[in-house]
């Protein structure tokens, strides 16, 4: 299926290869966020030195960036559906790029912490707009096949941005790191300003006020099918943000993995979740996105559960942790794309807001669900087990209220 561009006069479709070209860059986009992130986790005792702190403060700078990913992506929905896709985000790389650039010069860790902010303020343009104009470019049948693929290239930051961000702090110091991230964004803005044209034209029917960007956040969140699919994908992402926070210690502590060991297991726990989701494209021709998404939900929320037998109660043995938390992070990947998809499904006009409110909502949960792990720590592998398996069943209860009460009106605009 081509892909169409919309313009003000004419709708124009490009061929397979030049989707797979937008389709790369969409997933570049969404990926600065979680790589920005990723990368610079492996300089933080380093930074702490060199800026003459302690790693506690240099884990402030990682909840300023999960603070602007989560209130720039309401401010960036409301300005993509009123101007445009392309306009916001230029605005958006441009600010990515001056951010890291300040930020391999910050002189203390307060600098650090603000610019972190910053960045996050320009990087997560790419997260709102790539879904957006995923949603203006495909037919709704389309949407999670191409999610899917976006999850693809997604993927790979957890699995090379630590690796990276550890070899550039221990060649070239923690500085460099914001360098590679300087030159990454660049490299994407040139993509942007070449290869990706502009999905839905500027609306000036659409006013900015801010009464008017409240109601209609307020109108995306009373669609019951966004509420239902925006809260099963938060959640079960807000699991695998437990996962992340409380795996290092339940795999290297508990279990007595070694660090090289660790980071052979986390790659393959994201390999599982890539996995799953480009098999996903291919579940998709036989059986709905809806069926899939529901199927996915109880099979998590089964092993949500066992993760609890093993962890709290012994039932199974902790070894098995492994497993299901690989288990776990599959069905995910099938969670994630569907989901998605069914939540901008009703959104056409308002395609940027909807996804803001989706994207604001995985990191608040996820952030939410990363601190009750660290606050309930205990030596054990109970807080990260508890956790997940309580984001998963709220993620169930509300797939099964989307298939109990499915959606009869017509999409909202």
């Amino acid at each position: 299926m081509g892909v169409f561009f919309i313009k003000k006069d004419s709708v124009q479709t490009v061929n397979k290869n030049k989707e797979l070209v937008i389709i790369l860059i969409l997933g570049a986009l969404a990926a600065i966020g979680p790589f920005s992130i990723d990368m610079y986790l492996p300089g933080f005792p380093a930074i702490a030195a060199d800026l003459h702190t302690d790693i506690a403060h240099v884990g402030l700078s990682l909840t300023s960036y999960f603070i602007g990913i989560s209130v720039g992506q309401l401010v960036y929905g409301p300005l993509i559906d009123r101007f445009g896709r392309r306009r916001p985000l230029l605005f958006g790389l441009l600010l990515y790029m001056a951010a890291a650039a300040f930020c391999a010069f910050a002189p203390t860790i307060h600098w650090l912490i603000g610019l972190r902010l910053l960045l996050a303020l320009g990087g997560c343009v790419g997260m709102v707009a790539s879904r957006a104009v995923v949603r203006d470019l495909f037919p709704p049948s389309e949407t999670a096949r191409v999610f899917s693929t976006l999850l693809l290239v997604m993927g790979v930051a957890p699995i090379v941005a630590p690796t990276i961000g550890g070899y550039v702090t221990a060649l070239l110091g923690w500085r460099f790191i914001f360098a590679v991230l300087f030159g990454i964004s660049v490299l994407v803005f040139f993509a942007v300003l070449r290869y990706l044209p502009e999905s839905k034209p500027e609306d000036k029917s659409i006013s900015l006020h801010p009464a008017n960007i409240t109601k209609k956040f307020w109108t995306v969140l009373k669609d019951q099918t966004f509420r239902s699919y925006a809260i099963a994908g938060s959640f079960g992402s807000a699991g695998m943000f437990a996962y992340i926070t409380g795996s290092p210690y339940v795999y290297m502590e508990i279990l007595g993995f070694t660090e090289q060991q660790y980071g052979w297991l986390f790659g393959l726990n994201a390999f599982g979740l890539i996995a799953a989701s480009q098999f996903n494209r291919v579940l998709l021709k036989r059986r709905s996105s809806a069926d899939i998404t529901l199927l996915a939900g109880t099979l998590q929320f089964l092993t949500g559960l066992l993760l609890i037998l093993s962890s709290a109660f012994g039932l199974i043995p902790l070894s098995a942790v492994l497993v299901l938390i690989f288990s776990y992070l599959v069905w995910q990947g099938f969670i994630f794309p569907n989901a998605t998809a069914l939540a901008l499904e009703p959104f056409t006009t308002h395609a940027g807001s909807a996804s803001a409110l989706i994207g604001s909502m995985q990191m608040v949960v996820g952030a939410v669900a990363s601190g009750l792990v660290s606050y309930f720590h205990d030596g054990t592998a109970v807080p990260m087990a508890a956790i997940m398996a309580v984001c998963t069943s709220i993620a169930f209860v509300a797939l099964l209220g989307a298939k109990i009460n499915p959606r009869v009106a017509p999409a909202v605009s």
